[in-house]
């Protein structure tokens, strides 16, 4: 008797995840639940970096911007880079737009910092609309013409800090929320 319980439960279980995996839900569900988490402060970009330190930047590459033009990464040398790549298919990256959004707000317009949010989407438009309907302030770019090595990562979301001279500063995959009192004073002091 004991086991129909337990069949029916997990049959219920599967049912519910099935239903928001096929409906498209799942994504801002567990992005909204992994935000919330980011909200509490838990968890916190490490200023200090581990594997890429000091690494030259490749300046090297093209991005399509909202308006259909190309966007060179060439026209950034010499400022503070800020650049995520994200998706919008990517529950970590839903996750800490908010975080990325709000941190924007409060330092755009600072003379020599961009931001490059870097859409890996294969569809752009899915990009755009996300960001739209979320009312997030930054500006986006596609990855439609590829990423050059120092953009390449092994997963998504990963964000990066360029130094004014062309080092990367900070390299971190995975979610985090940026936006806190020790990043912002991280990102200007450079």
């Amino acid at each position: 008797m004991n086991w129909r319980k337990e069949i029916k439960s997990w049959g219920i279980m599967l049912l519910v995840f099935g239903t928001l995996y096929f409906t498209g839900l799942i994504t801002p569900i567990m992005g909204g639940i992994q935000s919330m988490v980011l909200s509490t402060g838990l968890i916190k970009p490490k200023v200090t970096l581990e594997n890429k330190e000091k690494q030259a930047f490749d300046y090297a590459g093209q991005f399509l911007d909202t308006n259909g033009d190309r966007l060179g990464l060439s026209q950034y040398k010499g400022k503070t880079i800020f650049i995520n790549l994200w998706a919008t298919w990517c529950p970590p990256c839903r996750a800490e737009m908010p975080h990325i959004s709000e941190l924007y707000d409060k330092v755009k317009g600072k003379e020599d910092l961009e931001f490059l949010m870097i859409a890996l989407d294969e569809d752009f438009n899915k990009s755009i609309k996300l960001v739209k309907e979320k009312n997030y302030s930054f500006p986006i770019v596609h990855a439609a013409y590829g990423l050059n090595p120092s953009l390449q990562s092994q997963a998504i979301p990963t964000t990066l800090v360029v130094s004014p001279e062309g080092e990367i500063v900070f390299y971190q995959e995975g979610m985090s929320n940026f936006n806190n009192q020790e990043f912002q004073d991280f990102l200007l002091s450079l």
